[in-house]
């Protein structure tokens, strides 16, 4: 029954958000201050959609929410930070969602220099590319080409470099980063042209959908869930409260 709801929600989510944008952006061109090109203008459509259904999906919290932390699965994905750190967060995430790029930006600095560097809390990043980003899927899949190349450590100058360029998102550039960061151009060019790790990337879509995650960004710290770009004050808390275990 959920998911009928969950759907009719998400229906209802792209209608609304998309007609009050569009409402939106055409007082603003008839008013003479501002006019949207064709990319700004879906950024802000994706934005209003997904900040919809991230509204309906915490007013549902009582529906999806696990009663108690869950054993969520590290698999062999890219670690940053001590891996015997005594707390551990699981992202699961898009490199083309804006709020996945929001945390990047605004939470994980402070994740890194108050808990990873001090080897309180390591990182595991596990995709979940959702089916309206494109791109997400091949962005993941060329992550871990560079982490073929240069282990942990390269995966996360490569996703770094994701982030700091999510709107120009292409196969073209994808290699033209590996090129910047040192990697064998033909090497990964070859493991991204024949998608190879694609299996990798939909393993780890199916591990987040098997723990209620429907949505990016997901964290789940020592198993417990936090859903969305939420503050480094909402981390600070739990982590704190998993170190005084």
């Amino acid at each position: 029954m959920f998911n009928k709801a969950h759907s009719r929600i998400t229906v209802f989510a792209l209608v609304l958000s998309i007609a009050s944008i569009l409402v939106a952006g055409i007082s603003l061109s008839k008013a003479g201050e501002a006019s949207l090109d064709d990319t700004e203008f879906m950024a802000r459509v994706e934005e209003g959609i997904e900040k919809y259904i991230e509204k309906q999906r915490a007013a549902q919290a009582g529906v999806e929410a696990p009663s108690g932390p869950v054993d969520v699965s590290e698999d062999d994905d890219a670690v940053k930070g001590d891996k015997n750190a005594p707390v551990t967060i699981v992202e699961f995430s898009d490199f083309e969602c804006p709020f996945c790029a929001r945390f990047y930006q605004n939470t994980l600095p402070e994740l890194i220099s108050e808990y990873i560097d001090k080897g309180k809390v390591k990182l595991v990043y596990r995709d979940f590319p959702l089916s309206f980003h494109p791109n997400a899927k091949p962005a993941a899949i060329a992550a871990e080409c560079a982490r073929e190349q240069g282990g942990d450590k390269e995966y996360y100058a490569y996703h770094d470099k994701l982030y700091d360029n999510q709107g120009s998102f292409g196969k073209e550039n994808f290699k033209k980063w590996a090129n910047e960061l040192g990697l064998k151009t033909s090497q990964f060019d070859t493991c991204l042209d024949s998608d190879k790790y694609a299996d990798e990337v939909d393993k780890d879509f199916k591990a987040g959908q098997s723990h209620g995650v429907s949505g990016t960004p997901a964290f789940f710290i020592n198993g417990r869930k936090i859903s969305g770009a939420q503050p480094f004050s909402v981390f600070k808390t739990m982590i704190d409260e998993e170190l005084a275990k």
